[in-house]
Parts: structure tokens; C-alpha cells; sequence
């Protein structure tokens, strides 16, 4: 099978949130899914992972309807379960539960053998100050590549 270089990033998500750590877990979806997934229509915007009778729940990813789906369809934001490891699974729930710590995708992309996967993070949200941090050590970074060069 030729590789898919499909990838859809969450590009919000390293300036909202301090990445902790990261997980990638396969998703379940519906036929009409993959194929629109596949042609590179879906986003992770304002998107995030919760926890529900010990299994983890991708809310409000957005995957378009596929062009030649007919009446049978997906919804475009429907709750998308994630397939994770057990182990794993607690670790993901325990992190969660702490106060200030949330789970959210950081991008979808289809693997060597056509399966969707998604790598998660359990994050903690930034202040306004670590984002000025951030984007201060951001300019920095690029002042110094145009000095290099010339």
C-alpha cells in the first residue's frame, strides 16, 4: 500500500497548553470517515478528549461528510471513541483528573498500513504569561536564524 502523508495538526495546541506527555491511539471510525479523512478534510479545532466509563472520547473533531456519501453518512462532529492500551488508558485518566491538566489531540494522521491514529497529549493549560514567554522566545529564535544568515 503507497504511504498516505495526510497529517492534520492541532496548531493551537503547544501555544495553549505545556505538553507533558503524548500518546498515540488508533480511532474508531465510521466508512464515510476514513474516505473524507483520507482526502485530508477533517481539523482539530477546539477539540479535546474525555474521560467516560474507563474509555477515552474524542469530542468535537471535525471530520467534513465525504462528497459521494449518500444517505448513510457520518455527522461532521460526532464523538469518536480512542483505542489505547489499558495501561496506558490510566495513566491518560489519572493525569486528567488532576486539577489544571486536560487531554487534547495534537494531529491525526493515517499510518504505513491505512489505519487513522491520533497522538494525544495530557497538557497543562498556560497563563497569558507563559504565552508572552513563549512567543517572546519564538521572536527571539527568529532574529537570531536572520542574523545567522547574513
Amino acid at each position: 500500500m503507497a504511504t498516505n502523508n495526510i497529517q492534520i495538526k492541532n496548531r493551537r495546541a503547544t501555544f495553549d497548553y505545556a505538553i507533558i506527555e503524548t500518546y498515540t491511539a488508533g480511532i474508531v471510525l465510521t466508512g464515510t470517515e476514513i474516505k473524507s479523512l483520507r482526502q485530508g478534510k477533517a481539523g482539530l479545532t477546539d477539540c479535546y478528549c474525555i474521560a467516560i466509563n474507563r474509555e477515552l472520547w474524542l469530542k468535537n473533531m471535525y471530520i467534513a461528510e465525504y462528497s459521494f456519501g449518500s444517505y448513510n453518512n457520518h455527522a461532521t462532529h460526532r464523538d469518536r471513541k480512542l483505542l489505547l492500551q489499558r495501561k496506558e488508558l490510566n495513566r491518560i485518566i489519572k493525569a486528567a483528573n488532576q486539577p489544571g491538566y486536560s487531554v487534547i489531540p495534537l494531529r491525526v494522521f493515517i499510518n504505513e498500513r491505512g489505519l487513522a491514529k491520533v497522538v494525544i497529549a495530557v497538557a497543562r493549560g498556560k497563563k497569558m504569561y507563559d504565552k508572552r514567554q513563549s512567543m517572546r522566545e519564538r521572536d527571539d529564535r527568529r532574529a537570531m536564524d536572520r542574523m545567522l544568515k547574513h
